[in-house]
């Protein structure tokens, strides 16, 4: 994959017709901003550049807010883009006293889907950015909000792993399990090849509560986005963030970035797994 990633991020290209939209803790929409975001690729696809407007509205006729542009040759060894054109990326290093942030991204047919998820310095979660994009001159629409019926089921498909070192990326196979316990209470079982992990899970409107000893949230949101994130994260503690797409009802994809005790971060996963009962 990362020997790969140019080719990848090549998947991208084009015209994207979309908004960003501020998301409150609670999984609100909250602010959005409409956007035109263009990816065009020059000198046989070596040189690829980079455009964001944004607008006030989303007729675009008026002048942009902004306009931004960036031309790339080549990309930071943070950015990891996956054979569908899905990419994460995001802080190499936790460190004290300083922000994190990752960005998450999905690309099927002429749908984007993007998201942004920022901790402060103190290590808590306190920004959330949803970026609902559309190729221009298509019909492509917006899938309905993710609700938990949805994940009921078991699903199986394959990850895709790229390392922060470059060895060799890994493919495995993958399992998951999300099922009804009653009392407004749910049990996860994931499995990524030989590592399992169950959770309990506290449903609250669309926010599922994991209740461990390093508490997490799932926020069900827009467009079948759901964001799996750390409630406090920090340099002294491993960890995981992670946001996935339902693309289609028996379809979903999922996009992991993990770090170590140290704060390092280690790998970034791609995960396409469908519904099997």
């Amino acid at each position: 994959m990362m020997e790969n990633n140019w080719e990848n991020f090549l998947r991208n290209l084009g015209e994207w017709h979309g908004s960003f939209t501020s998301v409150s803790l609670k999984g609100e929409l909250l602010e959005s901003t409409p956007s035109i975001l263009t990816l065009e690729g020059f000198e046989n696809n070596t040189l690829v550049r980079f455009r964001l407007r944004r607008f006030s509205s989303a007729d675009y006729r008026e002048p942009a807010l902004s306009d931004y542009s960036q031309d790339y040759r080549s990309l930071g060894r943070q950015a990891i883009f996956f054979e569908t054109g899905a990419f994460s990326k995001g802080t190499m290093q936790v460190a004290p006293s300083s922000e994190f942030g990752a960005e998450y991204g999905f690309v099927a047919e002429n749908r984007r889907l993007r998201f942004v998820q920022l901790y402060d310095k103190q290590g808590d979660l306190n920004n959330l950015i949803l970026i609902r994009e559309f190729r221009a001159n298509t019909n492509a629409s917006e899938r309905s909000p993710l609700t938990v019926d949805q994940l009921l089921g078991q699903w199986q498909g394959t990850a895709h792993t790229a390392y922060s070192e470059w060895q060799p990326s890994e493919t495995c196979t993958t399992f998951s399990e999300f099922k009804d316990i009653g009392g407004g209470y749910f049990q996860q079982h994931l499995s990524i090849g030989s590592l399992t992990h169950t959770s309990t899970i506290r449903a609250e409107a669309n926010t599922l509560h994991i209740e461990e000893s390093s508490p997490r949230k799932i926020l069900l949101l827009s467009d079948g986005c759901a964001i799996n994130s750390p409630l406090h994260i920090t340099h002294r503690q491993s960890f995981s963030v992670e946001m996935s797409w339902l693309v289609q009802e028996n379809e979903r994809q999922r996009l992991i970035r993990t770090y170590n005790d140290k704060g390092e971060w280690i790998s970034a996963t791609h995960v396409i797994e469908h519904r099997v009962g």
